[in-house]
C-alpha cells in the first residue's frame, strides 16, 4: 500500500509543542510531542493495556501517562510505571518512530528503524541562503490519494486549464514534454521559447518582454516533489542557453504525507533568487501560490471521487508518461519492500 521505509513529512516543526497530540501517517495512529529538551517524540499512539490513545493521556515528567489505567512510558515507548505493582509486563510498551527535524519539517520513518538514516532526507539547496527569499502556507489536507497529488506533479501541462490565471500561458497546453528517469524519481520538463509571462510569474519577474521558462517538474521516491520555474528574457534561455542576468528562478518544494489510502497531507514552500528580505514580496507570493494550491485541490478531490466511483475504465494519454513510470517503479519498490518483511519474519 505505502512504502514504509522512506522518510515523510509529519508536520511543520512548529505544529508539535509540549502536549500530545495524534497525527496520521501511512494510515497509522502516532502520538507526538516535544519532551522537555524540546526535542520530538513520536510513538504508537495506543496504549497496549485497553488501546487508550496515548495522546489522550498526559505528559508527565517527560514521560506519557495513559488516561485510562496511568500507564506511563519513556520517550523511547518502555513502559516505567504500572499500577497495581509488581513486575510490569514485558509486552507493556510502545512503538517508537525515528524522527528528525530539518527545514522547519518534523520527519518521520515509517519503516524498519535500523536502517533510517537522515542523509536521505531529501538536499535542499540555497534554503539557508541569505541570498535566496522563501514563502510558505500552512499545509494542507486533501481529500484524495497522494499519488494523484504525485501524479498532478508529474504534469505541467495541467496548468494551461486549472491555473489560468496564475501559472498558464498559451505555450503550457501543447510544447512537448521530456519525461527523464532517475535513481530517486522521475523528472517532466521542458522549454517553452519566446512567450508572454504567465501572471503569477510577471508580477515578480526582474525584466521586460517576452521570456523563455523552463518547466521543470521533478517528484522522488515516496512523494518529494522539486517544481522548478525559470523565466529569462527570450533568447537567452533552452538547453543550450546563456541565462541573463535577471533570470527569476523559483524552486518550490511540495511534500505529500499519505495519511489514509484516500486523504493526503500536504506541506510546500517556495525558495527565489530576488529580494530575499521582501516580506511584502513573500506574503502575496503565499498568497497567490495558496491560491493556486486550492484550484488543484478542487479538482484532486473530484478526481477521487471520480475514479472511486468509475463505471468505465479510465484512459491514459500521452502526458501521462512521466506519472506511469513513477507509479510503476513505486509500485515495484513497495513490492520488493514487501518480499524482504515477508522473508525476515519466517
Amino acid at each position: 500500500m505505502f512504502l514504509k521505509n522512506a522518510w515523510y513529512v509529519a508536520a511543520w516543526s512548529s505544529e508539535i509543542v509540549n502536549d500530545l497530540q495524534q497525527v496520521i501517517v501511512l494510515g497509522e495512529k502516532i502520538c507526538m510531542f516535544r519532551n522537555d529538551e524540546g526535542e520530538v517524540i513520536a510513538m504508537e499512539d495506543a496504549c497496549p493495556h485497553r488501546k487508550l490513545p496515548l495522546s489522550k493521556g498526559r505528559i508527565k515528567d517527560n514521560n506519557v501517562e495513559c488516561g485510562y489505567h496511568g500507564l506511563t512510558f519513556d520517550c523511547a515507548g518502555q513502559c516505567v510505571w504500572a499500577p497495581g505493582g509488581g513486575r510490569i509486563p514485558s509486552a507493556a510498551r510502545v512503538r517508537p518512530y525515528p524522527v528528525h527535524e530539518k527545514y522547519g519539517l518534523v520527519w518521520i520513518w515509517m519503516g524498519n528503524a535500523a536502517i533510517a538514516d537522515i542523509e536521505d532526507i531529501i538536499d535542499i539547496p540555497n534554503f539557508d541562503s541569505p541570498e535566496w527569499g522563501i514563502n510558505r502556507g500552512a499545509a494542507m489536507e486533501l481529500k484524495c490519494n497522494y499519488l494523484f497529488m504525485c501524479d498532478n506533479l508529474l504534469d505541467p501541462t495541467h496548468v494551461a486549464w486549472v491555473h489560468e490565471s496564475s501559472f498558464a500561458a498559451d505555450a503550457t497546453k501543447d510544447t512537448p514534454l521530456r519525461v527523464t528517469k532517475t535513481d530517486t524519481g522521475v523528472i517532466v520538463h521542458r522549454w517553452m521559447m519566446d512567450h508572454e509571462p504567465a501572471p503569477f510569474y510577471k508580477k515578480v519577474i526582474e525584466f521586460e518582454g517576452n521570456c523563455d521558462r523552463l518547466q521543470h517538474y521533478e517528484v522522488r521516491y515516496p512523494g518529494h516533489a522539486l517544481i522548478r520555474a525559470i523565466f529569462t528574457p527570450a533568447g537567452t534561455g533552452g538547453v543550450d542557453g546563456t541565462l541573463h542576468e535577471n533570470t527569476f528562478v523559483m524552486d518550490s518544494y511540495n511534500f505529500m504525507t499519505p495519511t489514509t489510502e484516500t486523504e493526503t497531507r500536504y506541506c510546500w514552500f517556495q525558495l527565489r533568487n530576488i529580494r530575499p528580505d521582501d516580506e511584502e514580496l513573500s506574503k502575496m507570493m503565499s498568497e497567490d501560490v495558496r491560491g493556486a494550491f486550492e484550484e488543484d485541490r478542487a479538482v484532486l478531490d473530484e478526481v477521487q471521487i471520480g475514479m472511486t466511483e468509475k463505471t468505465s475504465p479510465h484512459i491514459d494519454l500521452g502526458i501521462d508518461a512521466g506519472q506511469l513510470r513513477f507509479r510503476r517503479q513505486l509500485e515495484a519498490m513497495i513490492a520488493e519492500e514487501a518480499l524482504v518483511d515477508e522473508k525476515m519474519s519466517q
